[in-house]
């Protein structure tokens, strides 16, 4: 890894006591030779390249009669003593810039309609871990370790998808987990004809499974997802915008391949019943119950009427999921 925030060292003669105009080599015959042998020697006066003001300079510097030498012992321990007298840099904190491209392109080969909805899922449920009272959970690629739970049922899957990914992309570079879900997510949205999500990377992963019952539970009521989604950092707009992401899979709200607002023009529909006579269904019990409480109801008509706005605050609720919780590494 290269470090970027080393600062620029000169070559003074501060610390190389060199011969000024040719650093102590000297070219002829179109080869160069070095001016200052094991033995110490010195510049000889026929050497043109080599002027006299160098051995000034030495002068001026060290004082002694090994002062003229092209290197000096003094001079070395010098260059001995640079670890001292730098700062110190982390290399966590000089990493390489990131290239997103590679992450994206790594992820849309492996990725398709039909595994677009799991893709979304998993970031879903890696970020909604996050509690703001204590400041864990979040989008930190902790998912991989909680795959056994089971509110993520079937979310082996697409982790098992992204893996094939990013061994190729850690050929090229280096990418955490959380960047990851979190591309995948958004580039899931977009495949499925929703809009284009920018994300911000340099996510850190855990190394550990993060608190187990964070996730809302299907059997919630209105009242019970407004007070969950806030203790999250989220107000009740962005509850419903994000439950939006129903509107792909296999939860009966329109076409499972395509992301538009179906979800919400359905919500305000009553449940159809089946050929059997049951009701059909469609989504989850938390879906329905959205509908039972005028402030959740005043943003599903909202959104079943104007798609456009769907699409924008659902982007901006997007990137305000995966980037709660994160660690992000330094620049």
């Amino acid at each position: 890894m290269e470090l970027t925030n080393v600062p620029h060292i000169a070559a003074s003669s501060r610390f190389f006591s060199s011969c000024s105009r040719c650093t102590c080599r000297v070219r002829r015959s179109g080869k160069t030779r070095i001016g200052a042998s094991a033995a110490g020697r010195r510049c000889s006066s026929d050497d043109s390249a080599c002027s006299e003001p160098s051995e000034q300079q030495n002068a001026d510097y060290f004082s002694g009669p090994r002062s003229s030498l092209c290197y000096t012992r003094r001079d070395f321990a010098s260059v001995a003593l640079l670890p001292f007298i730098l700062p110190h840099v982390h290399i966590a904190s000089a990493a390489e810039p990131i290239d997103g491209s590679i992450i994206q392109n790594g992820v849309r080969n492996v990725l398709s309609k039909v595994k677009a909805a799991g893709m979304l899922r998993l970031a879903f449920h890696d970020a909604g871990t996050f509690d703001i009272a204590d400041k864990s959970g979040g989008m930190n690629g902790s998912i991989i370790y909680e795959v056994d739970r089971p509110e993520n049922t079937g979310l082996n899957k697409s982790i098992k998808v992204l893996g094939k990914a990013k061994e190729v992309i850690d050929l090229v570079q280096q990418v955490s987990w959380a960047d990851l879900i979190a591309v995948a997510g958004a580039e899931s949205v977009a495949l499925c004809g929703g809009p284009e999500i920018p994300v911000r990377l340099g996510r850190l992963d855990s190394s550990t499974a993060d608190p187990a019952g964070k996730l809302p539970e299907e059997t919630l009521d209105a009242t019970a997802l407004k007070t969950l989604f806030s203790k999250k950092g989220f107000s009740t707009q962005e509850m419903v915008v994000l439950s939006g992401a129903h509107t792909i899979g296999g939860k009966g709200f329109g076409n499972p391949n395509i992301f538009d607002n179906s979800y919400f023009k359905v919500l305000l529909e009553k449940p159809q019943p089946s050929s059997s006579g049951m009701l059909a269904m469609v989504g989850l019990q938390t879906d329905w119950a959205l509908t039972e409480d005028d402030e959740c109801l005043r943003w599903i008509n909202l959104y079943a009427q104007d798609q456009a706005k769907f699409f924008a605050d659902f982007k901006d609720a997007y990137i305000k999921l995966v980037n709660t919780g994160a660690s992000w590494r330094s620049a």
